[in-house]
């Protein structure tokens, strides 16, 4: 006699739901370092008086670095968060 399994789960980052929480995640993380890097521009004069000596690419340079980073950090972390979730369900 068989017994029945239950059906299995689909793994929640194919699902559209989970590239919701990806980008959620990337989201949250470029914010992050968008606002740390505006707080390092106000805290710190050796930043800022770089910056203003670099002309307006260098701190165009400076805050997309920082952005980027923040976000694949933050999305990398959503996703070990995603498949912490998934198995304990």
């Amino acid at each position: 006699m068989r017994t029945k399994r239950p059906p299995r789960k689909p793994a929640s980052l194919i699902s559209p739901a989970g590239a919701i929480k990806l980008v959620t995640h990337a989201m949250m993380g470029a914010a992050l370092g968008l606002a740390f890097g505006l707080a390092l521009m106000l805290s710190n004069p050796a930043v800022a008086n770089l910056l203003n000596h670099g002309g307006h690419q260098a701190v165009l340079v400076f805050m997309l670095t920082l952005v980027t980073t923040f976000a694949i950090g933050a999305t990398l972390t959503g996703l070990v968060f995603i498949i912490a979730e998934d198995k304990e369900s």
